[in-house]
C-alpha cells in the first residue's frame, strides 16, 4: 500500500509540474504576441534628415549702384568715363539711374542700373544692368503692338512717364518729364524708345549684363 501511495504522489507531482510548464509557456507566448502587436502599432522612428547644404558665399562683384560721375568703368572690354547720371523715378516709387558713358569714340552709350522686383510680392528683388547703344529709328513711333526693327520682332513690355533729374553731362535738361516705351525680343534683347516731352523719340538696343561685367576705376 505504501508503494501505491508513493506512486500516486509522484503522478500528482508530475501533473502539477506539467501544468505549471504549460501555463508558463502560454504566458510567454501571449506576452510575445502582445509585444509584436505593440511593435506593429508603434511607428518606426524617422531617419535623421541629411543636413542642408551650406550655401556658398556670394561672389565679391562690384555693385554698379555705387557708380559715380567721373568714374572710369570697364565693360565688355571697353574703358569708358562716366560723364553724367540721369536719375529717373515713377509715381509708383520705382526709380533707377542711367549713366552716360564716353569711350573716346564720340559714340555715347548709356548704362542703366535698376533694381527690379519679381512678379509676386514675396519674390526677391534683383539688379538689372543694361548697356544701351542708340540705333536709328527712321522716324518710327513706339506702338502698343509688336514692332519689327532690323528684322527682329519685339513685343511690348512696359511704357509710361518718368520724372528725371540730371547730374553732370546727360544731354538732357536739369529736370523734366520723359516718356518711354520698352520692348523685348525672344532672345532677351531689349528695345527702348524715350523722349523728353516736347522732343522727338530716340531708340536704343541693349542686352542684360551678367554679374561681374563691370569694373570701376576711381581717380584719387
Amino acid at each position: 500500500m505504501t508503494a501505491a501511495v508513493v506512486l500516486i504522489l509522484s503522478i500528482a507531482t508530475l501533473v502539477v509540474v506539467l501544468g505549471a510548464y504549460i501555463a508558463t509557456t502560454r504566458q510567454d507566448r501571449r506576452e510575445a504576441a502582445q509585444a509584436a502587436k505593440a511593435a506593429r502599432r508603434t511607428p518606426a522612428e524617422p531617419a535623421m534628415p541629411n543636413p542642408a547644404p551650406v550655401p556658398e558665399p556670394p561672389p565679391d562683384y562690384f555693385d554698379p549702384r555705387t557708380i559715380k560721375v567721373g568714374d572710369f568703368i570697364e565693360c565688355q572690354g571697353t574703358r569708358s568715363r562716366v560723364l553724367g547720371a540721369l536719375h529717373k523715378s515713377t509715381r509708383q516709387g520705382d526709380h533707377w539711374t542711367e549713366y552716360l558713358l564716353d569711350d573716346g569714340s564720340r559714340v555715347y552709350q548709356r548704362l542703366s542700373v535698376r533694381e527690379k522686383t519679381g512678379p509676386d510680392p514675396d519674390s526677391p528683388a534683383h539688379l538689372e544692368v543694361m548697356l544701351w547703344t542708340q540705333v536709328p529709328t527712321q522716324g518710327m513711333v513706339p506702338a502698343k503692338s509688336t514692332l519689327i526693327l532690323e528684322g527682329v520682332e519685339f513685343a511690348p513690355l512696359e511704357r509710361g512717364t518718368v520724372a528725371f533729374r540730371s547730374e553732370g553731362m546727360t544731354m538732357h535738361p536739369d529736370r523734366g518729364l520723359m516718356d518711354y516705351a520698352d520692348y523685348r525680343a525672344t532672345d532677351g534683347r531689349r528695345l527702348s524708345f524715350e523722349r523728353v516731352q516736347g522732343q522727338p523719340w530716340t531708340a536704343a538696343y541693349a542686352l542684360p549684363l551678367p554679374p561681374g561685367s563691370i569694373k570701376v576705376e576711381r581717380l584719387p
